[in-house]
């Protein structure tokens, strides 16, 4: 039986286990709308900006190691989108982005709603397709999820000329794929792994420092079992987040810009440095040449081979899936009679409690008077047992999220790490939120970003998500405002929110729960109030202290050992 394009496209979605397809409707996909109409399987999310529709499905992906998918029409849908591609991209998140296109015959001729979606997209996506051939969809979906899934995860681009899903052809769904320029690695080299191992069983002052890849490959419990077996320090990547439990005494927290003072200078100083799924960016380690001042043997293991001596010379690269990695390697050292030496490790944990004890976490003095926003994350983590998905915007809030939150499992960080896009926090919720509709879903946000996708309030509404959004309303971009505070003489340029809107007439205007707390002693029972709404969306607008900065902080150009404690200022 010949099937239209567009219904070719679904069925290929049904062929994938595609739960739901988030996205806007236009002229270039009323097809594969009409199409998607006409069957149950592959539910619609119907967000209200093309933005939101990527997040969405980002937020899906990332909490549930599913590919997530969007449906945008052409021009302006698929420009909206970018910036969802571009955040999924820099974090490696797997992503399907089915864009419409007008019709072939009109490409290149300025048509209504025509852009170059190729061109547009190729800088901020794994690959991307145009269709040119109903022939060609099946193949094309198929190729879309493969590559989407694996090796370095990422975002695919699949643009459907409209007269292209309007035409019949026959239906094959391929049972494989095979693309002859792309053969990821999953094994490592056996060679390097065993070096590896014996350098970490020589090692006087190990650390292991891991990313988001450790997430991404499900590798948590591997990291975990490396980490005890060699009762050595980790810290974790503001991507890496729950990858390693932080309860855990040999958790040393997050390093880099806002990171704790014992990881960044145990990463500074230590001699043997294993990187997993990390890739040594700007905010993780400073200055580079700072960072190579001290001399150390770096073991990188990563499955994507250009992200391997990027930034840093790598003594031990390893180039593999981390899961399959890490197996190997405890393999080895689990075998091996050499241990690593008691003495030299114990005189290291020393030092890197003494450091625990200067840095003292990223502590700050509490108020009676005013709210401050390190005591809501607190009481949010207090009141969920840690247990909670948090989303989040970027800025101050999101830093305090991933300070004070204690993460101990993986996927429940859901933040945009590498773009840093204000405006993900709440549409990303909606995915979470609907691939875990039992769970607790909050949205840690600032009132300068929820107002960048505010309107996704109407898509909770319309599809019964009880989201709790936590806005650390402190009437400034706050991180804009710390450095013009720190950096720029106190001058803040257009950082003061001095129009802002009643957030609690606003959220119920959209039919949900609104609360406005400006008293620290209110902020425990209203959470509590909104935590018991098991059926509404609650937004908590907490009045904030308004001159409340990140510490600690690596100034921009500076290297690890030169963290500024709140105490330094």
């Amino acid at each position: 039986m010949e099937l239209t394009g567009a219904e070719i496209t679904i069925r290929c979605l049904q062929e994938e286990g595609v739960e739901y397809v988030f996205g806007y409707p236009g002229g270039a996909v009323l097809h594969i709308y009409d199409a998607l109409f006409q069957q149950d399987k592959v539910k619609h999310v119907l967000v209200r900006h093309e933005q939101a529709a990527v997040h969405a499905a980002d937020g899906y992906a990332r909490s549930s190691d599913k590919v997530g998918v969007a449906l945008v029409t052409s021009g302006p849908g698929l420009t909206n989108a970018v910036t969802g591609i571009a955040t999924a991209y820099l974090d490696s998140i797997p992503l399907v982005v089915i864009s419409g296109q007008v019709p072939t015959f009109a490409i290149g001729e300025d048509a209504f709603q025509e852009v170059d979606a190729v061109g547009i997209t190729r800088p901020c996506v794994k690959h991307n397709y145009l269709v040119k051939d109903v022939k060609d969809i099946a193949a094309t979906i198929k190729k879309a999820f493969y590559l989407a899934k694996s090796g370095r995860p990422g975002p695919v681009l699949v643009d459907i000329p409209k007269d292209i899903s309007g035409q019949k052809t026959e239906f094959i769904y391929p049972e494989s794929v095979k693309i002859r320029s792309y053969n990821p690695v999953g094994k490592g080299d056996s060679a390097q792994i065993r070096l590896a191992a014996q350098l970490l069983l020589e090692a006087r002052r190990p650390m292991i420092y891991a990313g988001g890849g450790v997430v991404l490959s499900d590798a948590s419990a591997q990291l975990t079992d490396l980490v005890r077996l060699l009762g050595v320090p980790c810290t974790n990547t503001l991507m890496g987040l729950g990858g390693y439990p932080a309860n855990d005494t040999q958790y040393v927290g997050m390093l880099g810009m806002h990171g704790t003072y014992e990881a960044n200078m145990g990463m500074q100083y230590c001699d043997v440095l294993v990187a997993i799924g990390a890739r040594f960016d700007d905010r993780v380690i400073g200055n580079v040449e700072h960072f190579a001042q001290v001399p150390r043997k770096i073991i990188h293991i990563d499955i994507d081979p250009s992200s391997i001596a990027k930034r840093v010379k790598v003594d031990v690269p390893i180039v593999g899936d981390v899961k399959l990695v890490l197996d190997e390697l405890l393999d080895v050292l689990r075998k091996s009679r050499q241990k690593p030496d008691a003495t030299e490790l114990s005189a290291w944990w020393k030092q890197i409690d003494e450091w625990r004890v200067k840095g003292g976490g990223a502590r700050y003095k509490n108020s009676s008077e005013v709210i401050k926003p390190q005591f809501v994350i607190e009481t949010l983590h207090k009141l969920t047992f840690g247990d909670a998905f948090i989303t989040s915007d970027v800025g101050q809030h999101q830093m305090w999220a991933a300070q004070y939150y204690q993460f101990n499992h993986p996927r429940r960080w859901i933040n945009s790490g590498g773009l840093g896009t204000m405006g993900f926090g709440l549409p990303a919720a909606m995915g979470v939120q609907l691939k875990h509709p039992g769970e607790t879903v909050a949205c840690v946000t600032g009132e300068g970003s929820i107002q960048m996708n505010i309107q996704e309030l109407s898509t909770c509404k319309q599809y019964h998500l009880p989201i709790k959004v936590l806005s650390l309303n402190n009437r400034y971009l706050g991180m804009v405002r710390q450095w013009q505070q720190f950096f720029h003489g106190n001058r803040y340029s257009e950082s003061y929110m001095d129009a802002l809107p009643d957030f609690v007439k606003l959220a119920e205007a959209y039919g949900h729960v609104g609360m406005r707390i400006d008293n620290p002693a209110d902020v425990e029972p209203a959470m509590r109030e909104a935590f018991a709404r098991k059926d509404d969306l609650v937004f908590m607008d907490f009045r904030t202290d308004s001159t409340e900065n990140v510490f600690p902080m690596v100034p921009g150009g500076k290297g690890l050992s030169e963290v500024v404690l709140a105490e330094d200022l």
